[in-house]
């Protein structure tokens, strides 16, 4: 639908709309940029303090993603009218926790009433012009680097469902609240030759990897035995907790991926799995991939090689064993 409205023309838009990256970036000054997100959603977990914190990983990570330092937030809240105040609190105390760990300062939000409970943040952070990293600029030779693991999608559809196992449950919670921070932070050194980059969210990792192979014009190869899973993802995928959005995601994107014969279909469904507070796919220069994994982990990050950028070619993306 963003396509068919009127493009507006400032210079000062270095990265909006039109580009389907991960948050609009607006320079303020030579050396100085804003980088917008929104983000909110209904709850995936039973305990409100939780899903605060939940919300408010997913929405900082747009912000990290593009090379940013949260600054600001302001907090979106959809809630029933006869409903308990208390649970309220608790989500925005959540929330509140993760800005806090984040170094962003909620200065206001809005609020309404409705029948569904919604909630998330609107985030304001900073960055140096020169500094930004979008879904456009992956080169042939680099390699792929994941953080995290797939899998929070269909666990939370098993949630709902009843039939997610505490271990389970426990491994996606930790997903979800872990905040990219520490990955930013470490590629904002400049250390290493990062080209592009993109934080796995709704659309699944071959939705992500679609948006950008087609910014960078470049074709991807992915290994489905090297990307890592959430303890009980594939359980959950099995028992066919498929949450609508990975069903969604895989008719829409399907069509530019190939899959070697020996790749199982419950593996090539969690490449469509939408994830809450993903990870990082990041396209780094191959001789780099090594020291900026091993610096990753010294951080306390996972993460894994998963693939490489090819020539651009069809399909766009190939999935090996």
């Amino acid at each position: 639908m963003l396509g068919k409205l009127a493009r507006q023309h400032d210079p000062n838009v270095l990265v909006g709309f039109d580009r389907a990256d991960d948050a609009g970036v607006y320079q303020i000054a030579p050396d100085q940029a804003l980088v917008q997100t929104v983000d909110f959603f209904t709850p995936v977990v039973d305990d409100p303090y939780v899903f605060g914190q939940i919300a408010a990983t997913n929405a900082l990570s747009d912000v990290y993603a593009m090379g940013g330092r949260p600054l600001t937030s302001l907090a979106l809240v959809c809630f029933p009218d006869k409903a308990d105040l208390e649970i309220l609190e608790r989500i925005l105390a959540g929330g509140l926790s993760k800005m806090i760990e984040a170094g962003c300062t909620v200065i206001g939000g809005h609020s309404i009433r409705d029948d569904e409970t919604k909630f998330g943040y609107s985030v304001t952070g900073l960055i140096h012009p020169k500094k930004v990293f979008t879904n456009a600029g992956a080169k042939a030779g680099d390699a792929l680097i994941f953080t995290k693991a797939l899998g929070t999608g269909v666990i939370s559809t098993a949630i709902k469902n009843g039939k997610a196992e505490p271990a389970w449950i426990d491994a996606a919670i930790h997903s979800m609240t872990t905040l990219n921070k520490p990955a930013a932070e470490v590629i904002q050194r400049g250390e290493f030759r990062i080209h592009a980059m993109t934080d796995v969210t709704g659309f699944g990792l071959i939705g992500h990897a679609r948006e950008m192979a087609l910014a960078s014009d470049i074709s991807l190869r992915l290994h489905a035995n090297r990307i890592p899973v959430l303890a009980g993802a594939l359980e959950s995928a099995r028992a066919g907790h498929i949450p609508g959005g990975l069903k969604n995601n895989r008719d829409f994107a399907e069509c530019v991926v190939d899959y070697d014969l020996g790749v199982p279909q419950d593996s090539r469904s969690l490449l469509f799995d939408p994830q809450t507070a993903g990870g990082l796919l990041i396209s780094v220069a191959s001789e780099d991939s090594a020291q900026l994994t091993q610096s990753l982990h010294a951080a306390g990050v996972s993460a894994v090689e998963i693939g490489e950028v090819l020539v651009r070619t069809k399909p766009l993306i190939t999935v090996k064993l």
